[in-house]
């Protein structure tokens, strides 16, 4: 009896151990590096090193672009990539923004000053938490409110534009005060702006599409900060444009559930 025992322990199959959940490096390296530009740009603002401050911004936003398009491509997304992905962008395009305009020209405004930051970063804290629950029933080619990395990339590129006109943080005060109040109060509102998801990295494209990519960078390279600030500014007014054409023409104007490739969400929010 014990030997069949024995025997029946001996020839068991062995109980596979558990993998200990692990992270993958490249998407958090992009991640990590996003994070990097936003703490480099506070770090340039401390130092009045205004523009070195607003391209420590505009490179926390090309790699914030990057790295969701990477852990897709590579298939290494995960839950706690997702939530890196968030605080950094909180740093990012939160409070770098409203640290590097408060420095700028905000603290001659005395409680308005700091008032007028904390709303920008504020409402980039409720943007990105609303963003996070509200994933699953948004149609993805939209965003609900103007994203993060495009309100910083205003602030950003307005003071970057002022700052190598020769414009003093305390002469623009009140112009600062209002961008501030726009970018951060048009992240919390509903308003719909176009996330470009729906463009396909791997599908094929006519030739004149890549030489008006490069007519793009070669305008860009002509005068960077006016440039990429004024496209910004221009997609930063697009999703109200895009509301009330929606509105009067009787159409939905939320973005909630509206998607045609997602049809098992539509019908939740009516």
């Amino acid at each position: 009896m014990h030997d069949g025992e024995d025997y029946a322990a001996a020839n068991a199959a062995p109980v596979p151990r558990k993998r200990r959940k692990g992270i993958y490096i490249l998407p958090n390296l992009f991640t990590l590096a996003a994070l990097f530009g936003g703490f480099y740009a506070i770090v340039m603002a401390m130092n009045a090193q205004f523009d070195q401050a607003a391209i420590g911004v505009f490179c926390a936003m090309v790699l914030d672009s990057l790295d969701g398009r990477v852990a897709r491509l590579t298939n290494t997304q995960s839950a706690f990539g997702e939530q890196m992905d968030s605080l950094s962008d909180m740093v990012s395009f939160g409070a770098a923004p409203a640290l590097i305009a408060y420095v700028w020209g905000l603290t001659s405004l005395g409680r308005w000053g700091w008032i007028g930051a904390f709303v920008y970063c504020a409402c980039a804290a409720l943007r990105l938490a609303r963003f996070n629950v509200n994933t699953a029933v948004v149609d993805k080619r939209f965003f609900q409110g103007l994203p993060s990395p495009a309100a910083a990339a205003l602030v950003a590129g307005f003071i970057w534009v002022m700052n190598d006109l020769g414009f003093k943080g305390y002469e623009v005060r009140w112009i600062t005060f209002g961008l501030m109040l726009y970018a951060g109060l048009t992240m919390v509102t509903n308003v719909p702006f176009y996330s470009f998801k729906d463009v396909q990295m791997k599908r094929s494209v006519p030739f004149v599409v890549i030489v008006l990519i490069a007519l793009g960078i070669a305008i860009i390279n002509i005068d960077p900060p006016t440039v990429m600030f004024g496209l910004f500014v221009i997609y930063g007014l697009s999703g109200y444009v895009l509301y009330g054409w929606r509105k009067a023409k009787g159409q939905q104007t939320s973005v909630i559930s509206i998607s045609t490739d997602e049809p098992e969400e539509r019908g939740l929010h009516k």
